[in-house]
């Protein structure tokens, strides 16, 4: 029997068109209706000198449906190829397209002596969602674009950076920036290819890479793993984003192990780090002592990403209790167990209760029903903003819909990110002394 769901918290998989746009110098090719296309946009950003409404489609209608969508797909390739200045150029397959089975991998063969590469990624909405389309398109960059380099040109120093899905995550931007900065901070030499200034010079790097550094809890395992098949790079992957100075100063002596740098100059960055930290919170430490103005306990609605690194951060750094997480990211059921348990690796033997659901229904009225002991704290999408209304909750945007805020390169990765997410949730509860 169908279901309705309410509130989701993502789009379909050819909402990858976002993860191409936040490639400065590729551009999405959408073999869809016009309808599609639009819709995605709104989710998208721009790649550096492309508008986020500058992407090729082909438009297809009722004819095509009935005859078949390949001429026009070719003919779309063909003039963008001729009028878009692209280093890169990605083919994503909307439902319609995959239903009437166009063979669109047959088209973009032909494309293979061009000028300018072309790729495709099969991303229809009934195959998965904005995470797997994300996976789907780095494997495309993986299988038709890359090809292994001898042991002798692989440079142990660099690694390449997988951890936000662009866009999706608003914070995607200044994220990878932090994460940079602390991996240079240490002696790396990290390769991201999102973001300004990346793009394809950096895709070219990543089978170059002495290893792979996936910051997810689940997103982008399959592509590490099939980098570390096709190029032999190994990965490490660290399932929790670091937020603030305990989950960051772990996960520098674990990439510092992984890598074998010198860990003593590691601990001196650290320590550095680490004082400066403490002395901001021990400055404001009155305000996050304060109980009357917020209950001690709290629930993040958001993917596995960022429920995990939140969830962490709030228990380990400020010494609060989990009530009920929720995940919203339809994470595939292989990966909900191992997730479960990095909700029990907590601090002080606290433990996090996780649900694994896509239904906001659900959602706020269990969190309706939960007793919070005062005023919740709330993280999540904007669809909880009128739920903290209707709870007297603290309310803070961090998930997608932000309609919140505006996020232009803000981040909550590392020490400094989690001194703003502080800021973010007490400039809230200050509120109430108001």
């Amino acid at each position: 029997m169908a279901k309705i769901l309410d509130k989701l918290r993502y789009k379909c998989a050819m909402s990858a068109m976002s993860t191409v746009q936040a490639i400065e110098g590729a551009i999405p090719i959408l073999h869809s209706g016009p309808g599609c296309a639009q819709k995605l946009s709104n989710s998208a950003g721009n790649s550096g000198h492309y508008s986020p409404n500058i992407f090729p489609c082909t438009s297809i209608n009722e004819r095509d449906v009935v005859f078949g969508g390949e001429k026009k797909l070719r003919s779309t390739i063909a003039h963008s190829l001729k009028v878009l200045d692209a280093e890169l150029f990605i083919v994503l397959t909307g439902c319609t397209a995959e239903i009437v089975g166009d063979t669109v991998a047959e088209v973009v063969e032909e494309f293979k002596d061009a000028e300018k590469p072309v790729l495709f990624a099969s991303t229809p909405g009934f195959k998965g969602n904005t995470y797997r389309g994300h996976e789907w398109v780095i494997d495309a960059i993986v299988d038709q674009y890359l090809e292994p380099v001898p042991e002798a040109e692989k440079d142990p120093l660099l690694v390449n950076v997988w951890a936000d899905v662009p866009y999706q995550d608003e914070f995607w931007a200044g994220n990878y920036r932090e994460l940079e900065r602390l991996l240079r901070a240490i002696g790396l030499k990290p390769n991201v290819i999102f973001g300004i200034h990346r793009g394809v010079k950096n895709i070219k790097k990543i089978p170059r890479a002495g290893f792979n550094l996936l910051i997810s809890p689940w997103v982008g395992l399959e592509n590490v793993q099939r980098m570390q098949k096709k190029f032999g790079t190994p990965f490490l992957h660290w399932p929790t984003l670091p937020i603030g100075a305990f989950e960051t100063s772990k996960f520098l002596r674990a990439v510092a192990a992984f890598t074998g740098i010198d860990q003593a100059a590691v601990e001196r960055y650290i320590e550095e780090r680490e004082a400066e930290y403490y002395a901001y919170i021990e400055r404001f430490a009155d305000i996050f002592l304060e109980t009357r103005a917020m209950s001690r306990r709290f629930s993040v609605v958001a993917d596995a990403q960022y429920a995990l690194a939140i969830t962490k951060f709030l228990v380990n750094d400020m010494g609060r209790l989990p009530a009920r997480q929720y995940i919203i990211d339809d994470t595939p059921k292989e990966y909900q167990d191992t997730i479960r348990g990095y909700f029990k690796d907590l601090n002080y033997q606290i433990e996090a209760d996780v649900a694994f659901t896509v239904d906001g229904y659900k959602i706020h009225e269990d969190i309706k029903n939960t007793d919070y002991h005062g005023y919740p704290l709330i993280l999540g999408s904007y669809w909880e903003k009128e739920l903290a209304q209707e709870t007297d909750a603290h309310f803070v945007n961090v998930s997608w819909p932000v309609n919140e805020r505006l996020v232009i390169n803000g981040y909550y990765a590392g020490y400094a990110g989690g001194l703003r997410l502080l800021e973010d949730i007490y400039s809230v509860v200050r509120t109430r002394f108001n």
